[in-house]
Parts: structure tokens; C-alpha cells; sequence
């Protein structure tokens, strides 16, 4: 009998981005520029809400192109802790102190 053949559609595997950006973070910072566009209402405010739209979404572009899931790969990486103490071997008899924090 004969394996079944099944092809992976690259529509069904792709990646939620928005604009060429993360979806989130383009949307998000849409959602800033905006809010500082209509809050101050004013030309100044306007044109550096707008070059804060077209900065965020280049920057959103760019890590989407290096990779479409750098934003959860740098939030995951942010709730590692910031210090693993070297271990010698996992037979290893620790103080009790050190072994609290295993518990």
C-alpha cells in the first residue's frame, strides 16, 4: 500500500502580516501616530505623526523581512532570566539555599 501524498498549501502556512509588517506592531503604531495626530491637532504634531508612521512601518518591514516571528522570539527571549549560574553535573549536591529555588 502505497504512502498518501497530501501537498502543504503556502496560503494555509504563512505568516499574519499586515502591510509587510507584523500585524500587532504595525497596527499598534498606526494606532500612537494617530492618537497623536487627532490629540494635538496640530501641523507639527501631524507631519511627526506621520513620519512616526512611515519609521514604525519601515522598521516593522524590515524585521518581518529578516524574520516574521522576531517579536515573539524577542519576547520569549525577554522572560528568560538574565542569569543562569553554572551547574558542574546534574549529580551535583547543592547547598540548601540553592536548592530552594527548585521548589
Amino acid at each position: 500500500m502505497a504512502l498518501r501524498l497530501i501537498p502543504i498549501r503556502r496560503a494555509g502556512n504563512r505568516e499574519n502580516l499586515f502591510m509587510g509588517g507584523d500585524r500587532e506592531l504595525v497596527m499598534f503604531s498606526g494606532l500612537l501616530a494617530g492618537a497623536l495626530v487627532f490629540s494635538a491637532q496640530d501641523m507639527i504634531a501631524t507631519v511627526f505623526g506621520i513620519a512616526l508612521w512611515f519609521g514604525a512601518l519601515f522598521a516593522c518591514r524590515l524585521m518581518a523581512k529578516a524574520d516574521p516571528k522576531l517579536r515573539r522570539v524577542y519576547l520569549r527571549h525577554r522572560r528568560y532570566k538574565s542569569y543562569y549560574p553554572a551547574r558542574s553535573t546534574l549529580f551535583r549536591n547543592n547547598t540548601s539555599s540553592q536548592g530552594k529555588q527548585y521548589k
